[in-house]
């Protein structure tokens, strides 16, 4: 069986001409997919029972499993655990801003990458995702805002996984979401964000896409990032700011430098002056994350105090940046953590089941 949402309009028509259908009958599957975000066959009243059943048996929709949501305390940040078909977990993150709603996906299950302050990587990395597993993210949630009269408008990939090390469904995903027939979400709306694959940041430059592009610097040095990002090692710094220049120079968009501020690590003010060394005569923004805690790694968020002179320096330095204070820290919304949790919790459970059975 194929996953539906990799399927284009074209090739949708084409197969229903071929099993002897209408090839106007794609256009009514994908307004009750992308429109209505009806997500079951049988749910396609317009459509005969014999396409419907053919549908059912030649496509997969939907392709993940909703495990559950949890919603902050604040009502703005609400957290979506998704089963995949194989057992193992992962999270989307959906983020209320006035009238944006913007949903962080994951790209692969776990993350090779490994860096030291994140959840997704303390198991290890387990397989890329498929195309339509990183659509759905966006799709099944449409269906939890439709009850709300709302929809998702941003995307960003951010969530679990390194998007370049999953470069071709990424790229996919990206014309599924932004194609006018299908989510038709603007591709200036999409963000990626890598951890500095130079040979994805030259291909992604190359892709004629109006998609924006993130790097997570989170070192003002080389030293440094590679103590809290093992890929650092192989990436230098140096490298990554030069493809970083050339995708601004080539796609004419200002990009924009994540850093996360670790107490005692990356946040004083000398370390201040030094990221506004490195990214003198840049048009960027640097978006300054304090620290979101994530439970078995001793990392500390810094004082308000040590996030205020970190600021004061790059402003002085004339650098432009903006600081995401984190959201969702009482629903484990940093990167992993809910899938980590809930991988925990089912390890235990089968553990549990098995005590008992041989007991």
């Amino acid at each position: 069986m194929e996953n539906f949402c990799e399927l284009s309009l074209e090739k949708l028509s084409t197969w229903l001409t071929e099993a002897g259908h209408a090839a106007y009958n794609g256009k009514q599957i994908y307004k009750w997919v992308y429109e209505k975000f009806v997500l079951q066959w049988d749910g396609m009243t317009n459509l005969s029972k014999e396409l419907r059943e053919k549908l059912s048996t030649t496509f997969r929709l939907p392709v993940l499993e909703f495990v559950k949501m949890t919603p902050s305390n604040d009502g703005e940040t609400y957290k979506f655990l998704w089963k995949m078909s194989e057992g193992s977990f992962v999270e989307s993150v959906l983020i209320l801003s006035g009238n944006r709603r913007t949903v962080c996906v994951s790209s692969q299950v776990g993350c090779p990458v490994r860096c030291a302050f994140c959840a997704s990587g303390k198991n290890g990395f387990f397989r890329n995702l498929r195309p339509a597993e990183i659509i759905e993210q966006v799709l099944q949630i449409n269906v939890w805002l439709k009850q709300r009269d709302e929809k998702v408008t941003h995307v960003v990939f951010m969530g679990m996984g390194e998007p370049f090390k999953n470069y071709d469904a990424v790229i996919q995903s990206i014309h599924q979401l932004s194609d006018p027939l299908a989510l038709g979400i603007s591709q200036r709306r999409i963000t990626v964000s890598t951890v500095g694959i130079t040979e994805g940041i030259r291909r992604f430059t190359q892709e004629g896409l109006k998609v924006s592009l993130v790097l997570s610097l989170h070192a003002p040095n080389q030293k440094i990032r590679e103590k809290i990002i093992p890929y650092a090692r192989k990436y230098p710094l140096d490298e990554i700011l030069k493809t970083m220049d050339e995708f601004a120079l080539k796609t004419k968009r200002d990009v924009t430098y994540e850093y996360i501020l670790l107490a005692g690590i990356n946040d004083h003010p000398d370390h201040a002056f030094e990221l506004a060394n490195l990214l003198r005569g840049r048009q960027c923004t640097v978006n300054l994350i304090p620290y979101n805690p994530v439970a078995g790694i001793r990392l500390v968020r810094p004082e308000h105090k040590a996030i205020k002179q970190f600021r004061t320096v790059l402003f002085g330095s004339k650098v432009v940046n903006t600081c995401r204070y984190t959201k969702g820290d009482d629903i484990a919304a940093a990167c992993g953590q809910l899938a980590l949790m809930q991988k925990e919790e089912t390890e235990k459970k089968e553990e549990n089941e098995a005590e008992k059975a041989v007991g």
